[in-house]
């Protein structure tokens, strides 16, 4: 058996492709537009030719309503080179980080969708530091 993807709607799609894509640096790999569905798919990979797991998007083109329940489905983990580096990135970009990496370790952040991503260091935690160690968790992750 091998794990191929897991699907999320999203609501808007280039907001989802900006979160993803132009703040996370996962990498679009396939997209398929479906007219008499009325729906787009959007495969995203890591582009680590070790991973061959994907994330696919679904975008129903005429769904107008937040979908409800991100927190149910869990999260989305994704291990990073640099946890420090991607939270100070994501922050300036204006992603709110969630859960900080106080530990060195682990963050948590949410897409446009309210998806829960969380995002923990390769290897070894990285050493505490500022703002990091003391900045307190906001909201859900």
């Amino acid at each position: 058996m091998k794990f191929l993807h897991s699907m999320i709607r999203v609501r808007d799609l280039d907001a989802a492709i900006d979160f993803f894509v132009g703040k996370l640096g996962l990498r679009e790999v396939r997209r398929s537009e479906y007219e008499r569905g009325r729906f787009t798919l959007v495969f995203l990979a890591t582009g680590d030719d070790t991973d061959s797991a994907q994330i696919e998007l679904t975008y129903n083109w005429d769904q107008e309503e937040p979908y409800t329940g991100g927190r149910n489905f869990g999260h989305l983990a994704f291990a990073v080179d640099d946890i420090y580096a991607l939270c100070a990135s994501l922050q300036e970009s204006g992603v709110t980080i969630l859960r900080p990496p106080r530990d060195g370790r682990m963050a948590f952040v949410r897409s446009p969708d309210d998806i829960s991503i969380e995002l923990l260091q390769k290897g070894d935690a990285l050493p505490l530091q500022e703002p990091w160690k003391s900045m307190p968790s906001t909201g859900e992750w």
